[in-house]
């Protein structure tokens, strides 16, 4: 049997979809106080990003400092806009329901794209797949969906694999604000399994051989930066940096950066 990093890390290959040619600004190094694009109006010199942290390895702390595969697109994106960095810890709510423009450029979190999101927010072009897995305890008796009705299953709230959850039946859904602490709780034996996307949660237990993933659900989901519905000029810079970073090779560099080799 594969190990589970290898599993996990060959489910979340770069998005296959191609990337939109957008128009973007020079990927110049520099950092400026000000910024051309008056789509930046928040923070002034700053490009400010939501963030729901901590979730490993796409945004977590170390430290005092915010790292993480998210945290470097962001930093790309912030140098192409020549601005600086500034991270804003927000909850999953807060950047589902689309609230996040009140404080924020963009948003990026291993956000799924999705219909719903899609009427409170754009997406830039997709730079990650990542579908779902149900993990548990090797002792927990659950072998798939089915089994797992009756037990404790941590999910994170306001996520597809809440949503996934409920409309698969089961009964028993302990929701988490975060998924630090469904992670935590699940090694800490208070949920008897977690359901979540096979990155985030392959990366929390890869190193862990008292759990297992049980079940994989191919589900087509993809990764996007959300951006205020009313900027297209931030828009196609965000897109134009993914372009940039998937041209080089340089999401591919981060991706194994991240999650290890494919």
């Amino acid at each position: 049997m594969r190990s589970p990093k290898n599993k996990f890390v060959a489910a979340i290959a770069l998005s296959s979809v191609a990337l939109l040619a957008m128009t973007a600004c020079g990927s110049d190094s520099s950092s400026s106080s000000e910024s051309s694009d008056s789509s930046f109006e928040l923070n002034k010199g700053k490009l400010t990003v939501c963030s729901d942290i901590p979730y490993e390895p796409f945004e977590f702390k170390e430290g005092d400092k915010i790292v993480g595969f998210d945290m470097d697109i962001a930093a790309e994106i912030a140098k192409d806009a020549k601005l600086d960095l500034d991270v804003l810890d927000d909850s999953f709510d807060s950047i589902e329901s689309g609230l996040f423009n009140t404080r924020c450029d963009i948003a990026i979190s291993s956000i799924s794209i999705t219909d719903a999101r899609k009427a409170k927010m754009n997406f830039s072009t997709p730079y990650m797949d990542d579908d779902l897995v149900l993990i548990a305890r090797n002792d927990s008796g659950i072998t798939d969906l089915e089994t797992a009705k009756d037990k404790k299953v941590g999910v994170q709230q306001a996520t597809t694999g809440e949503k996934y959850g409920k409309e698969n039946g089961l009964e028993n859904l302990v929701g988490f604000e975060d998924a630090g602490l469904q992670t935590q709780a699940l090694l800490a034996n208070q949920v008897d399994a977690v359901l979540g996307n096979q990155s985030v949660l392959g990366y929390a237990v890869k190193d862990k051989p008292d759990y297992r993933a049980v079940a994989n659900f191919k589900t087509g989901e993809q990764l996007g930066v959300a951006v205020p519905k009313d900027k297209a000029e931030t828009l196609d810079l965000v897109n134009g940096t993914l372009k940039r970073l998937t041209d080089a090779g340089t999401m591919e560099e981060l991706t194994v950066k991240w999650f290890g080799e494919k």
